[in-house]
């Protein structure tokens, strides 16, 4: 006889304790590789949750800033050392409630610690200047104050490092937070903030009220408490968090996607190049902001370029992310996976070659996920839509060029401005995409995806609002310059 497990209500988390919605509503959270399973209920909180958290924010925030950087740092490293005990338990939980693999999940995991370590460390550094006065009895200076309380919207790709990586530095710098999580991974953000309780921050400074965008998002945006806000997510979300904000006077910091590109040059190593273009379009089902999409590849080497890409995606294992064969997983729900087709679709009615892939997987039981097959294009022009427009999926367009001159002006010609390498062995080459390339993230024989969070991080153009987050850099945004005068 199978014994059935009772599923978990995950709660918001105000002022130190775990609460439900007022409103005693809650959300399924599927797992996207069996939609039968569901991984738990969270809390569908209504604006009066949020203006219990953000009161309790307010409230703590006064006494949080008060404490010195260095003691709060060590909340920061008590909070990374429960993550680290709990690590493979929350990555089980990302694998079942967003879809990426195990290893995947591990692996961003455990950057959410070594973020928590690198910002607990940030108590101990300087935070100002001292600066010659023309007043020869005057002393002035520099320092730092924090914004207050800090709004934290987040996507459902990365549901630990994200949040880790704009909580951290907020929270070191004396603000207090009010965290509201993607819904679909609501469940790995709970455990995410049971650690932060587990560590014992005074209560209100770190907040969690799950929800709709339409309700917790746009009440983080209209809150005249919440100081400023932080968000990553669509570029067409983030424009109306931007808009609101500036309405009210609040400071915003917007992540908004790419559609990046990836060159090769003639003179490429190719199996590197191919390896890089694999991983950097198709990990995590290319549910990355920055993820490969274009893959701008000179002619000289297009065809073998072209076949190795195709015999080594057309080995990849894909299934539910928890097996350890598996290489891709699901998209990461029945929405993305339908936005991932109908992209396919426009590609072929634009008149793109499809030569791989791009149709939704039903055997050996996944009809009951939501997986598709990668898909590659070819004969892409830049105004079709599969070049343009950001998909979150795991879909390449391949576009043939001449000259290095043309792969650079086309890999600029889209809205967005995130992250973009190039694999050559000129360093001519080199120099030209280095300063040429319009994108935030410029990366050199290596793949298009991933940062390290000791290194600003932020795009160009419609990728951000210009600011960046992760490493010091952090501190531009979650903290306003006082200038100080001292004349005895």
């Amino acid at each position: 006889m199978t014994v059935k497990t009772e599923v978990k209500t995950y709660l918001n988390f105000v002022n130190g304790a775990w609460v439900p919605a007022l409103n005693r509503q809650v959300d399924p959270s599927i797992n996207p590789a069996n939609k039968q399973e569901i991984v738990g209920y969270v809390q569908k909180s209504g604006r009066e949750d949020l203006d219990q958290a953000a009161a309790a924010a307010k409230r703590a925030q006064q006494e949080w800033r008060r404490m010195s950087a260095p003691a709060r740092g060590e909340y920061l490293y008590k909070v990374a050392n429960i993550l680290e005990k709990r690590l493979d338990e929350i990555a089980e939980t990302m694998t079942r409630e967003m879809g990426k693999t195990f290893a995947e999940a591990k692996g961003e995991t455990a950057r959410g610690v070594a973020i928590l370590r690198y910002y607990a460390g940030e108590g101990m550094r300087k935070v100002g200047d001292v600066i010659p006065s023309t007043d020869s009895e005057g002393f002035m200076f520099t320092t730092r104050a924090p914004l207050g309380v800090v709004g934290v919207i987040t996507p459902w790709n990365f549901p630990v490092a994200i949040p880790i990586w704009k909580m951290a530095p907020a929270l070191v710098y004396g603000n207090a937070v009010v965290f509201k999580p993607a819904q679909e991974t609501a469940v790995t953000a709970a455990k995410v903030i049971e650690c932060f309780a587990e560590a014992g921050l005074p209560p209100g400074v770190v907040n969690l009220v799950t929800g709709p965008g339409s309700v917790i998002g746009q009440g983080i945006i209209e809150h005249p408490d919440i100081s400023g806000i932080t968000f990553t997510g669509s570029d067409e979300v983030g424009k109306r968090v931007g808009l609101g904000a500036l309405v009210r006077g609040a400071k915003y910091q917007l992540e908004m996607g790419g559609k990046n590109p990836v060159i090769v040059a003639d003179d490429a190593d190719l199996d590197l190049a191919v390896e890089a273009t694999i991983s950097g379009g198709l990990r995590s089902t290319g549910q990355k902001c920055t993820a490969t999409s274009r893959v701008i590849v000179q002619n000289g080497i297009y065809d073998a370029f072209k076949e190795k890409l195709l015999a080594r995606v057309s080995a990849l294992q894909i299934g539910d992310g928890m097996r350890e064969t598996t290489w891709m997983g699901p998209c990461a729900s029945e929405s993305q996976l339908n936005t991932v087709l109908s992209y396919v679709e426009k590609g072929i009615v634009e008149g793109a070659t499809l030569v791989y892939g791009g149709r939704r997987l039903v055997e050996n039981g996944m009809d009951q996920g939501f997986f598709v097959e990668p898909a590659i294009f070819e004969n892409v022009t830049t105004g079709m839509s599969i070049a343009q427009e950001e998909i979150f999926g795991p879909v390449l367009a391949l576009i043939r060029v001449d000259t290095l001159e043309q792969a650079i002006e086309l890999a600029n010609d889209v809205k967005f401005g995130l992250s973009a390498s190039i694999f050559t062995q000129n360093i001519g080459n080199i120099l030209s995409f280095i300063n040429e390339i319009e994108a935030g993230l410029v990366r050199i024989n290596a793949e298009s995806a991933g940062v390290e969070l000791q290194a600003p991080f932020g795009g160009m153009k419609q990728s951000s609002s210009h600011s960046r987050e992760q490493g010091q850099a952090a501190i531009e945004f979650f903290t306003s310059i006082k200038t100080v005068f001292v004349k005895p």
